[in-house]
């Protein structure tokens, strides 16, 4: 049904002299003719003459839009309505470009909602909702432009989906969330086997490492030690060399190989039941 006229309510009678609120346009018409609009303030007019035709409103007008369906682009019904913000700019064109300006827009509003869901897809609808306000606003401001009003805002108020399409939207989501759950699962064991590998790695690493150190050290100390006894050695040959040189240093050395020599036999009547002497015993 069309929405209420404004202007139907009481007009003012012309008394000749007129006060008009703040915020409020009042259009005169002289013998049926418009004759001018009074401003705010005090104004006068000529009784029977002048008639007060309409009385229009310069606040913010806020309409709510009723409910209407919407077939998207995949072929989804939705129920949506939503509010619209407007403001009367020229109130001659307000008065006498249209009948009925707030029952125009809104026909206006309700056609332009339908285009442009009829554009987008379920999932984009509730995504792009702001862009789909400012589309139906600049749809609405082109085509009151005659009519004197300007649309400043429309907001969607509520979008009510079928019940078969809200389960089945439920149903995406939940798959969506066992699906991400999944995958951390399975992102966490793979950093988790990683993280063993790398550890084992590094364990074999300084396994290796430990014992290369090991057999440095065991090689350094192998190799003092063969220098220690080289040294020894070599201390050993020079210090007998200085006896050998002494006077009477032959007969001593003499004495020495003659008792590693009966010793070297007497371990040799032990170690077997052969026995081979050489044939200068007594030398």
């Amino acid at each position: 049904a069309p929405a209420p006229h404004r202007f139907n309510s009481s007009l003012p009678v012309n008394i000749g002299v007129l006060f008009v609120p703040q915020q409020e346009a009042w259009v005169v018409e002289r013998m049926g003719k418009f004759h001018r609009i009074l401003e705010p303030g005090l104004n006068f007019l000529i009784p029977l003459l002048d008639r007060i035709r309409y009385v229009q409103s310069l606040k913010e007008i806020v309409i709510n839009v009723p409910e209407q369906s919407a077939v998207t682009l995949d072929n989804v019904t939705l129920q949506i309505d939503g509010v619209l913000y407007l403001r009367v700019m020229d109130p001659y064109k307000a008065s006498y470009g249209v009948e009925d300006p707030e029952y125009a827009v809104t026909q206006l509003a309700q056609t332009t909602m339908r285009s442009e869901l009829g554009k987008l897809s379920l999932d984009r609808v509730f995504r792009e909702r702001e862009s789909l306000n400012a589309n139906i606003v600049d749809a609405i401001n082109q085509a009151s432009d005659c009519w004197g009003i300007r649309c400043l805002r429309y907001e969607i108020k509520d979008i009510h989906v079928p019940p078969r399409v809200k389960e089945s939207m439920q149903m995406q989501v939940e798959a969506e969330r066992r699906k991400r759950a999944t995958v951390l699962e399975s992102e966490g064991t793979r950093e988790s086997a990683i993280n063993v590998a790398e550890g084992q790695k590094q364990a074999q690493i300084l396994a290796s490492e430990a014992e290369k150190a090991e057999q440095i050290n065991k090689a350094a100390g192998e190799a003092n030690a063969m220098l220690v006894k080289a040294r020894a050695k070599a201390e050993a040959i020079q210090l007998l060399a200085a006896a050998l040189a002494q006077q009477h240093g032959s007969a001593a050395a003499s004495l020495s190989v003659a008792e590693q020599y009966v010793n070297a036999f007497s371990k040799l009547a032990k170690d077997s039941n052969t026995l081979l002497l050489p044939s200068n015993t007594g030398d």
